[in-house]
């Protein structure tokens, strides 16, 4: 089975363990993610202007190359994720930024080069775009994906941390329950771990603000870590490039500010994931982390 996927520049540069764990799982579920042939940035933040269109034009170009290729987009990083699925829902909703958007990309000459089968249709948010995780449980099925669990995780405590970019706002996301989500944990439950319920799993981790103020950025992910760590977690999961640097590099800062602070690592849930199918570790690349996962996987994996 093949499906479109939009990797997004992160995970081309910064974040390639993510990416190169997500595809190596994909193979090993029977599914081919199948990049864009043509893709750019999608804009990285979802405009607070509303008497604009050109901020999410970079975003409805890619979801327009999407649509000549399938009816739906995967994408991994929770940022991708948001900025795309909110331009899709103002090109379903909006029919005057609708009809301003096509103009633009009536004049984008780059896709017809690329896009073998370009058309000039329209575009008006046919494509459905979908998480990773919501793959796993809509296409492969969570109950499928347990049963295909080579990996024991049954003594590895995990902290899923959604912080706030799939889950708000609620009306255009429609992800989960944006104060008691609970996919992450059935996605967890799958893999045979158990899930840590903390109160911060859906807090911000300073996401940003780790380039204008550091030392605001680095309090929001110390009372993260903080708070997984009191109930438990031997490693928290994130879905999102952004929260795993700000959640894992800065913890040696975290230490040194506050006493007794207890580093925990912080992994990709595709890295988990690929542990569980058991997949080796040189596809899942744990070279990244600053907290080095690999001993508390030895410890608590039956390999």
């Amino acid at each position: 089975m093949k499906i479109p996927y939009y990797p997004g520049c992160t995970l081309h540069e910064r974040a390639k363990d993510f990416d190169g764990s997500a595809r190596e799982c994909a193979k090993a579920l029977g599914i081919e993610l199948e990049e864009l042939p043509i893709w750019t940035c999608c804009g990285a933040v979802f405009p607070l202007v509303t008497d604009s269109v050109m901020d999410i034009l970079a975003a409805v170009r890619n979801l327009s190359y999407a649509s000549r290729i399938g009816d739906k987009v995967v994408t991994l990083c929770s940022f991708c994720y948001h900025v795309l699925k909110r331009a899709n829902h103002v090109m379903r909703e909006d029919p005057d930024k609708r009809d301003k958007a096509n103009l633009f990309l009536r004049a984008d000459t780059k896709a017809r080069e690329a896009v073998e089968s370009y058309t000039t249709e329209d575009y008006a948010g046919q494509v459905e775009v979908v998480h990773y995780i919501e793959m796993l449980r809509d296409v492969v099925g969570f109950d499928a994906l347990a049963k295909k669990v080579r990996r024991p995780l049954a003594g590895l405590t995990v902290a899923p941390y959604y912080g706030c970019m799939l889950l708000r706002p609620k009306d255009e996301m429609k992800f989960d329950d944006p104060e008691q989500p609970t996919i992450f944990e059935d996605f967890l439950g799958a893999l045979g771990c158990t899930p840590v319920d903390f109160p911060m799993k859906t807090e911000c981790c300073g996401g940003f603000q780790i380039v204008n103020d550091e030392e605001l950025a680095i309090a929001c992910s110390q009372t993260v870590v903080t708070s997984a760590v009191k109930r438990g977690a031997d490693v928290i999961v994130t879905t999102c490039p952004l929260c795993r640097y700000n959640l894992d590099r800065k913890q040696e800062e975290m230490a040194e500010r506050v006493r007794g602070f207890r580093t925990v690592p912080v992994i990709y849930f595709t890295q988990l994931l690929g542990l569980a199918l058991g997949l080796p570790e040189r596809d899942l690349d744990f070279s990244g982390n600053t907290v080095d996962p690999r001993p508390v996987l030895a410890e608590k994996v039956v390999s």
